[in-house]
């Protein structure tokens, strides 16, 4: 997702979330993870549309855990998520190929990475319950257990 970075709205996130502290480029890398997850969603979305006869990803397509709607809740409580929400509507998302996204599905993506980002951030807590400004090998280890899960 290129476009405006929005460090210092993600920085809070952070600290709201996990009570952690990171920098511009570990909001870089985890901008680019959770988006790498929001398109593989999509893939599957659109996988799904396809062998229900559809060009059009609904938000029923999208393979959504039980556990990540509810972080997507917890997201729509967090004082940060309206200015997140603003930065990842500057930039527009693209649907896998050969389909496109409903409205509902399109309006969905933003609640989607801030649910995705919310259960990233407790996954670095919970990894190093210690940790206050996690590093690469922490980054590395919980971006390789949510490629593993999902």
């Amino acid at each position: 997702m290129a476009g405006p970075s929005g460090v210092p709205v993600f920085e809070r996130f952070f600290r709201s979330v996990a009570q952690l502290k990171v920098d511009k480029n570990d909001v870089k890398r985890f901008r680019e993870f959770v988006d790498e997850m929001v398109d593989d969603i999509a893939v599957a979305g659109r996988n799904s549309a396809r062998a229900n006869g559809r060009d059009v990803i609904a938000p029923m397509d999208l393979p959504i855990t039980k556990g990540i709607q509810e972080r997507m809740r917890e997201f729509d409580k967090l004082e940060e998520a309206d200015d997140i929400r603003a930065l990842l509507g500057q930039v527009v998302r693209r649907p896998p190929a050969e389909v496109t996204f409903s409205a509902e599905t399109e309006a969905m993506l933003p609640e989607l990475f801030g649910g995705l980002g919310v259960a990233f951030a407790r996954a670095l807590r919970l990894a190093d319950p210690d940790v206050v400004h996690p590093t690469t090998d922490l980054w590395d280890r919980v971006t390789d257990l949510f490629r593993q899960v999902y």
